[in-house]
């Protein structure tokens, strides 16, 4: 079966980091680009970063640009999004999605419901 599966998410102060992981199955992180979108209440999805499994390109939105790391462990098939600095405006639902054609910046920006893989969301609350 072909999935994802996030984790990582919680409570945490204003200036505080975590990090979240995407673990894949069914299918191989090096054929894919995968990233992280987040959805926080009453807004719009964002695109957060996305990394391209065959070209190690990256993707980070202006938002979170110096302050979040995406990465990929091939190994481990599995993507990681390592956040320090937390803003309050960071608490969403981090959602991780993978897509076989979408070059990093392309997928920030897709706003459709056709993504090969879409996983279920971790929450990020950052209190202030």
């Amino acid at each position: 079966e072909v999935q994802l599966q996030a984790s990582g998410g919680g409570l945490v102060q204003a200036g505080g980091s975590l990090r979240l992981s995407c673990a894949a199955s069914g299918f191989t992180v090096g054929d894919f680009t995968l990233g992280w979108f987040r959805q926080a209440p009453g807004k719009e999805r964002e695109g957060v970063s996305f990394i391209s499994g065959r070209d190690g390109e990256i993707f980070y939105a202006d938002s979170v640009k110096g302050r979040f790391t995406i990465s990929s462990d091939n190994a481990k098939n599995t993507v990681y999004l390592q956040m320090n600095s937390l803003k309050t405006e960071d608490t969403a639902i981090y959602y991780c999605a993978a897509d076989y054609s979408l070059i990093p910046q392309a997928m920030a920006t897709y706003t459709g419901n056709a993504l090969d893989v879409f996983g279920q969301g971790t929450l990020v609350t950052v209190s202030s």
